[in-house]
């Protein structure tokens, strides 16, 4: 069966800890055990998708939902919180380390820990208009998104 050695099913499914916020019939968020700032929450599927392909339309709109709801209150929880960040990891090579699908909700703050190092260059227009031709050949791949 998917997800019986998965952490955050078995917290899913209330048996395993976890510091829940927010838990509905379709998601649970519960506070990161390596919070990059405090107040810093995971938003998950209560049924196992280990990535983006296996998690349905409807409840990946519902993660995202909670997570905005959730990003609006931590600026009101009496938490630091100058800002927020929506982060989500789908695979391996993006550092996904557990594989069930989670989306990170963190209040920022000038001068908090978190980076994302990156070569921010900007680039030249005839490279990104390549590159969005080959993103809209995965679309059309798809055959569910407007052309």
């Amino acid at each position: 069966m998917p997800g019986d050695e998965c952490v955050f099913c078995s917290i899913a499914r209330g048996q395993a800890e976890a510091s829940i916020a927010f838990e509905d019939e379709w998601v649970i968020a519960f506070m990161d055990l390596q919070p990059v700032t405090p107040g810093h929450l995971l938003v998950i599927p209560k049924s196992h998708a280990e990535g983006l392909e296996d998690l349905p339309e409807d409840i990946g709109v519902r993660v995202w939902t909670v997570a905005h709801r959730l990003g609006r209150a931590l600026r009101l929880s009496g938490l630091r919180c100058e800002g927020v960040n929506l982060f989500l990891a789908d695979g391996e090579a993006a550092f996904q380390e557990v594989f069930h699908v989670h989306l990170h909700v963190f209040p920022r703050f000038k001068g908090d820990p978190f980076r994302i190092e990156a070569d921010w260059r900007v680039r030249e227009r005839s490279l990104l208009d390549e590159t969005a031709v080959a993103v809209r050949r995965g679309i059309a791949a798809l055959d569910f998104l407007p052309r």
